[in-house]
């Protein structure tokens, strides 16, 4: 029996560092409806003669408003997991259910913020937050609203009118985010969205990605490579392997919430990233073939190496 979610009550008992339960705490996210479930989902590259399984036989459920990263090696499938569910890569069997309907296309009941800055240059910020409600035929003066709603709830009120390549990195991907959660998707999607970020300005938004995911209703997808990212942002880590992309373990994140970048230091940090390291790197001689039969790098120089 599923019980009563209100996404606008935090349960303080689950969340208070010195009363955390972990079996509470996950038992009540079992309880919630699954928003998204992929079945046996594959997707076969094919170029000429070579084939590639990129995704094999994903099975995975993700429950309302439950935090959820992708990790693994590189060519393991997380940003095509990512595009697949947002409609923007096509699959080759299996299927991918939001709300137990298949996906088909996009949609803007899914969110996306991708690593790149992908704002319209031309437009401001408040022109880009508005451009989803506009295209959904809101009337202008409504989808105004909502777009300065939104750039107030990320802070950048005194840089609606600023055009993207005067904002900082960080302001950039906060204004990607109100122009994705303006929408009101039910699932945002997240491609390394803070990859290209410095760590100061990094763990800012990590902060305040979190802050507004405790606050809103709204599910996360989160496609990351950085393990300490993964263990501070997720309820759980999904950890693919590659060449076939499978999933090889999916961790519940026991640690309490709110997470600092203090619980960093704890052993049970530690612990938790070690095992994540394992899981990650353990398959690193099956590597990329990609790399395979690289040519010898010929002597361009006559600069020593030696002295």
């Amino acid at each position: 029996m599923t019980e009563h979610f209100d996404a606008n009550v935090v349960d303080e008992h689950i969340l208070d560092e010195q009363r955390y339960d972990q079996h509470a705490y996950f038992e009540q996210i079992y309880a919630r409806p699954v928003i998204l479930e992929s079945k046996k989902l594959t997707q076969v590259f094919q170029h000429d003669n070579v084939q590639r399984t990129i995704l094999n036989q994903i099975d995975l459920k993700i429950h309302q408003r439950e935090f959820i990263c992708i990790i693994g090696p590189s060519g393991c499938g997380k940003s095509t997991l990512s595009r697949v569910v947002a409609g923007l890569d096509h699959f080759d069997s299996g299927e991918v259910l939001m709300d137990g309907s298949p996906i088909h296309g996009t949609s803007p009941e899914r969110g996306m913020v991708f690593q790149g800055y992908t704002l319209f240059p031309w437009k401001t910020v408040k022109e880009n937050v508005m451009f989803g409600p506009l295209m959904k035929g809101m009337s202008r003066t409504r989808a105004e609203e909502m777009a300065r709603e939104w750039i107030h709830i990320i802070g950048l009120d005194k840089y609606e009118n600023q055009y993207p390549h005067q904002l900082s990195g960080g302001m950039k991907q906060r204004v990607a985010i109100a122009r994705a959660l303006v929408n009101e998707p039910k699932i945002l999607l997240m491609d390394e969205p803070f990859g290209a970020l410095d760590p100061h300005t990094r763990q800012k938004m990590q902060k305040h990605l979190l802050d507004l995911w405790q606050n809103i209703n709204i599910t996360i997808l989160f496609v990351t490579h950085d393990m300490d990212e993964a263990i501070l942002l997720a309820d759980r880590i999904v950890a693919l392997k590659a060449n076939p992309g499978e999933i090889k373990e999916i961790i519940e994140v026991n640690l309490p919430r709110p997470r600092t970048p203090e619980l960093m230091q704890s052993d049970a940090f530690k612990q938790l990233k070690a095992h994540v390291n394992q899981l990650v790197h353990a398959d690193d001689d099956a590597h990329d073939p990609a790399m395979d039969n690289l040519p010898e790098i010929p002597r361009m120089t006559h600069v020593s190496n030696t002295k």
